[in-house]
């Protein structure tokens, strides 16, 4: 009887046990399944990640790129249902549209959808939002230490002067950089004209000597080790090496500024939708996206999170470019593949 009576005891202690560790679904991270993000590097903080992972109880794992091209090129090469969810630029939602690579978005289940600006909805890369909801943007500006560099810049074209000989880090993404060189020359930056083509090839190679760094996961951290005194790079990352050189400033080119917008997507063959949308939702929170400008300020889509942020953000116009600027800018469109060919041919040549 006493053998009995522990066992039985045991069994209900055991019993006990399970119920208060297994508890609600949302107490245990990966108690509500997973989900897989494939996001650019420095673009989300990992505090905000698990914010969203306690309140849940879903498991996220998060891969990070460096450019749109290595992110298509990475989630095509995976097993169908790899990433759940993308952070593409742009010009690359249009292209995983047309190439039937995502999935429509329940906005049913999107509610925070309603804190994004209106001048960021209706993107001419998706119309009506079919497919994605913006995140964070900005513009190729040009990062100066001025400490370091006596001439005057202004310009793209500036950045080819031979007096910057061995002191521009640039960012590693042909787009931008061919794009850049197109508009110093008065060129659309998306030119698909072979003999403009190839006036902008010859002008690229100009630039070459006075490169030292092709970055674009940190490209802040050369201007603030001093190892370059200029760069053609994220705005984001120019507020960040502002903050810890006093004599960088952020200059927006006469002849108007590369620009950019992220956003987020989920994969057609997406094994985790319900808990991508969840993601997508959380992170519209304006609480939440203002913990992200906090860490990675860009400039940003969602209005309700800036006016949580305050002047130090808003009056800042390397962390939110000024309207004019980015009135006066251009963005990255799709390109036949012909034409990328020829644009990959550049930069590669540019790069040897």
């Amino acid at each position: 009887m006493k053998k009995r009576f522990l066992a039985a005891l045991v069994s209900v202690f055991l019993l006990a046990s399970c119920l208060t560790g297994c508890g609600s679904s949302g107490e245990k991270a990966g108690s509500n399944g997973e989900l897989n993000l494939f996001v650019w590097t420095e673009y989300l903080p990992d505090s905000v990640v698990e914010k969203f992972e306690k309140e849940t109880g879903i498991k996220v794992n998060v891969s990070t790129y460096s450019s749109n091209e290595d992110m298509l090129a990475k989630v095509k090469s995976e097993t169908a249902g790899a990433y759940d969810v993308l952070n593409p630029s742009d010009y690359m939602v249009a292209q995983l549209i047309a190439q039937g690579m995502l999935k429509e978005l329940d906005f049913d289940k999107l509610p925070n959808f309603s804190h994004i600006g209106d001048s960021y909805k209706n993107p001419s890369y998706d119309p009506g939002n079919v497919y994605s909801v913006p995140y964070m943007g900005g513009a190729g500006a040009i990062a100066v230490n001025t400490a370091k560099v006596d001439m005057e810049i202004t310009s793209y074209a500036d950045l080819f002067d031979p007096a910057l000989k061995g002191q521009l880090v640039v960012l590693d993404d042909f787009r931008a950089v061919i794009g850049i060189t197109a508009k110093s020359m008065g060129y659309d930056m998306n030119e698909t004209d072979p003999d403009k083509l190839a006036e902008i090839s010859d002008r690229l190679m100009e630039l070459k000597d006075n490169i030292v760094l092709y970055d674009s996961d940190s490209p802040k951290s050369a201007l603030i080790s001093g190892d370059c005194s200029v760069g053609m790079i994220w705005s984001a990352e120019v507020a960040m090496a502002m903050e810890e050189v006093s004599t960088i400033k952020v200059i927006y080119p006469e002849e108007g500024a590369y620009l950019f917008f992220d956003n987020w997507v989920i994969t057609k063959e997406s094994p985790n939708y319900e808990n991508a949308l969840k993601w997508i939702n959380f992170i519209m929170d304006p609480e939440n996206m203002a913990l992200v400008l906090e860490e990675f300020p860009y400039l940003c889509a969602n209005t309700d999170a800036i006016a949580k942020m305050g002047d130090e953000y808003s009056s800042n116009p390397a962390k939110n470019p000024p309207a004019a600027d980015v009135a006066k800018g251009s963005y990255v469109e799709n390109l036949d593949s012909d034409v990328l060919d020829i644009y990959s041919e550049m930069w590669t040549k540019l790069k040897k």
